[in-house]
Parts: C-alpha cells; sequence; structure tokens
C-alpha cells in the first residue's frame, strides 16, 4: 500500500503543484504516530491536495465511500493505496474496525466529518471520528483547505494543533456535541492564514 502511495504521490506532485500552488501551513503540528486527520471536505481534489500539505513522510489511509471503490479501475487503483470504504447512512461496523485496525498498526486515517462535499461552513460533522478518537485514545489533527481552489493560484492548507478525547460519558449529545467542536477547529483554522 505504502509503495503505491509513494507512486502516485511522485506523479500527481509536480501536476497538483503547479496547478493549485499547495502552501501548507503549521506542517511541523503533524505528530509522529497513528493520528485521525479531519478535513473539510469540499471537492474530489481535497484528496491530493491534503496528501501533498503533509508531506510524503506522512502517509495516509483515507476513508472514502465504498461506492467509490466499486468504480473499474479507479476504485482498484485507491485501494492499492490504502483507501478504507465505508457504507454510509448506517453504522459500518466492517469498516469501522479496519479504521481502528490501521491505527493501531500506527498509520495515519484521514476522514472528512462532513461525511460529503460541501461548498460551505453549513454542514454539522457526523460523530464517526470522535467515535474512533475516543475508543482508540489517538489524537484527531483537525485541518483547514481552502474551499476556493483556482487553477494557479495559492490554495492553503493550515494544520492544526492535534488534541485527544478522554472517554466520552453520554449518549449521541455528547458525541454530537463534541463533533461540532471538531468542525469548529477545523472552521476557525481559517484565521490563522
Amino acid at each position: 500500500m505504502k509503495t503505491i502511495y509513494k507512486l502516485y504521490y511522485a506523479i500527481l506532485y509536480p501536476i497538483i503543484w503547479l496547478l493549485f500552488a499547495i502552501k501548507p501551513i503549521n506542517r511541523e503540528n503533524v505528530p509522529e504516530g497513528p493520528a485521525l486527520v479531519c478535513a473539510n471536505h469540499s471537492s474530489y481534489l481535497d484528496i491530493p491536495l491534503l496528501s501533498f500539505a503533509f508531506g510524503i513522510k506522512h502517509y495516509l489511509r483515507y476513508v472514502a465511500k465504498k461506492e467509490l471503490l466499486e468504480i473499474p479501475v479507479f476504485g482498484w487503483l485507491i485501494k492499492k493505496a490504502g483507501t478504507i470504504g465505508i457504507g454510509r447512512g448506517k453504522a459500518d461496523i466492517s469498516a469501522i474496525k479496519e479504521i481502528m485496525r490501521a491505527l493501531k498498526e500506527g498509520y495515519k486515517v484521514a476522514i472528512f466529518p462532513e461525511g460529503t462535499r460541501v461548498r460551505d461552513d453549513s454542514a454539522a460533522a457526523k460523530t464517526g471520528a470522535i467515535m474512533i478518537a475516543a475508543k482508540t485514545g489517538v489524537p484527531l489533527i483537525p485541518v483547514n483547505i481552502s474551499r476556493k481552489k483556482r487553477l494557479f493560484r495559492k490554495t492553503t492548507i493550515i494544520i492544526g494543533q492535534p488534541y485527544r478525547l478522554e472517554r466520552i460519558k453520554g449518549g449521541t449529545e455528547a458525541y454530537e456535541s463534541y463533533a461540532s467542536d471538531l468542525m469548529s477547529r477545523i472552521n476557525n483554522l481559517r484565521n490563522e492564514k
């Protein structure tokens, strides 16, 4: 998986860098070891932009809707790079177990808490990242990717301070509160430009 990821990275990096002039901010915030990387999501470009902002040293395994893994050729390629498919609209226990296994093995897993592409800051975060972080104890890394991406213009990706959650007491409302806080942290990073 890592080899395929690095191959894609090497092929796509000069193209994406030329087209979107990636400007990562606070890369020093990326810790060694496992973490849940949580970013806002407005475009399919967010995936290579996030990878390039973290650098080749930090291999990211992405969580994506299962349907993407079923697309001929493309699905096979992203699966070979370590993408974890998840069913949307219900608790996908096998995908959650795979994410937790990847974290236990020391990987960084990238997840988009909004659950889909969103053009503005209006969407509420899903609670999956919060539940996984609370159960595994790995840090959450909030990341803000500029929602406006224009060819040959600077695209800013701001990496926030990692933080950990303690075991969460309470039901759905408690998880939703922590998810809302995560989304606020992601959106507020825009002010650090």
